[in-house]
């Protein structure tokens, strides 16, 4: 296997501290007759495991996620050393993945069992879900174990197998997810963890034995992929970028709220898709709130995210993360925005950025429809309900949005003309293995987790029986 190959100074899967720049391991990239290999072994094992009963697959998913949730403190100790999530938070994604696998091996069979059509003539039909092969997952660093199992989970208990492809810098984490899944009863060849290069990852998208691909990413990468897929006639999930609208219409707390806003932006150190990363406040409590942001952001120092002690925060995932987000920040800056308080990287080798907080940004500054990924709260003022939308829909992305007020009809009014593709009201966002998860626009498109993630990867097959 690609795990056990010893590394080379090109390859580009490499496990870096963030909080010290220290390497802590090197792998080699995948040689072409590996990825051959795991392309055969997946193609061998799909023609057995979707012979299997589903409920044979699911107790495989239940063991699963009972290995998640016994094995939480070793692997939230790989993420943080390789990525910089707080333990704690490290912990929680952990956890939510025992929990991920738990409800498709609780649900699954019933997700995907048949389903009865009424005929306007005789005989009978039902709507079978059937898997449809090999499907390659290209995952990123942020939430290096949950990505995954919102993927591998649905997809392996309707019997498809997996090929897998996780960020560079994460592989770390990817080896522990393969152990996992081995010693959880995962047949040989059904989850194949895989250091591919982009030029492999290519050729496996256009290879025939694969009929799918999903992938969390960047527009960018989205776009490659998608093309490429679409050229061999490849059905995609992608999760994109999101600029996420966080609307406070009025509150009863003006700090409270600003501090609850704060708290959801700095969640793995502001590193999340669906983070709020505009928050857009009426006039009438914006400077206040926007005051509180401000004491928030300046009372946070630099911490080891391994210790995760209060009034800490981490470093981004990269060096290289981190002076990109200042640079942003900067541009913002000299184009007439705002700074409140922090954006600068500090000194050392870690990836520490000091949390911001902008306001004054417009529609004419790229700030205003980039996606700032990092711990930078970004507050608009509005003077009601109408600007509020407009500006909350007035965005590339899709993803995810929230707005909140003392008034739960007002603030559903309004969210009901977000153009995302999960809506909130009165709360950050829905989360748990039940909830779709997906958007529109730049965002991407397909859903993961709940009902809808077992009928992306599915060939939703018509039964007729002449009776």
């Amino acid at each position: 296997m690609t795990a056990d190959a010893p590394a080379t100074a090109s390859s580009p899967y490499r496990s870096v501290n963030p909080a010290t720049g220290q390497v802590l391991a090197e792998y080699a990239t995948a040689t072409d007759a590996q990825v051959e290999e795991a392309l055969a072994a997946a193609g061998a094992a799909f023609r057995a495991w979707r012979s299997r009963p589903i409920q044979e697959r699911a107790a495989v998913a239940a063991r699963v996620g009972t290995l998640f949730a016994e094995r939480a403190e070793e692997l939230a100790v790989i993420a943080t050393e390789e990525m910089g999530k707080p333990l704690s938070e490290a912990r929680d994604e952990v956890e939510f993945c025992a929990e991920i696998f738990g409800y498709f091996a609780d649900q699954g069979p019933a997700l995907a069992a048949d389903q009865p059509i009424p005929t306007s003539g005789g005989g009978r039909a039902v709507i079978q879900k059937r898997p449809v092969g090999v499907l390659l997952g290209i995952m990123p660093w942020n939430f290096p174990y949950y990505q995954v199992a919102r993927f591998a989970a649905p997809n392996l208990v309707l019997g498809n197998t997996i090929v897998l492809k996780h960020a560079e810098s994460c592989p770390r984490s990817a080896l522990a997810l393969q152990q996992l899944l081995d010693d959880a009863g995962v047949p040989a060849g059904a989850y194949r963890n895989l250091f591919a290069s982009h030029d492999q990852v290519a050729r496996i998208i256009a290879d025939p034995r694969v009929q799918g691909v999903s992938l969390t990413g960047s527009e960018r990468a989205g776009a490659k992929v998608a093309e490429i897929a679409g050229r061999n006639l490849k059905k995609v999930v992608l999760e994109l970028g999101g600029s996420d609208p966080y609307v406070v219409l009025d509150t009863d707390d003006v700090q409270e709220s600003a501090r609850a806003a704060f708290a959801t932006r700095m969640a793995n150190t502001g590193q999340s898709c669906n983070s709020n990363k505009r928050m857009i406040v009426t006039a009438g409590i914006h400077d206040e709130f926007v005051a509180e942001l401000t004491r928030q952001a300046s009372a946070l120092v630099p911490g080891d995210p391994a210790e995760d002690a209060p009034g800490t925060y981490a470093p981004l995932s990269s060096r290289a993360a981190a002076e990109n987000l200042a640079a942003r920040i900067r541009d913002a800056v000299e184009a007439g925005a705002t700074l409140h308080a922090g954006g600068q990287v500090l000194e050392g080798p870690g990836a520490y950025l000091a949390p911001a907080v902008l306001t004054g940004i417009t529609p004419g500054m790229a700030a205003h429809h980039e996606e700032l990924f990092g711990p930078v709260a970004v507050v608009y003022q509005v003077t009601g309900d109408e600007e509020a939308l407009a500006l909350a829909n007035d965005t590339p992305y899709g993803l995810g949005g929230a707005v909140f007020s003392t008034d739960p009809d007002r603030a559903r009014r309004l969210a009901e003309g977000l153009d995302a593709g999960m809506a909130n009201v009165n709360a950050a966002e829905a989360e748990g293995a039940e909830m779709p998860f997906g958007g529109v626009k730049r965002s991407g498109y397909g859903r993961e987790l709940g009902p809808l993630g077992m009928d992306e990867f599915v060939n939703k097959r018509l039964l007729y029986v002449n009776d």
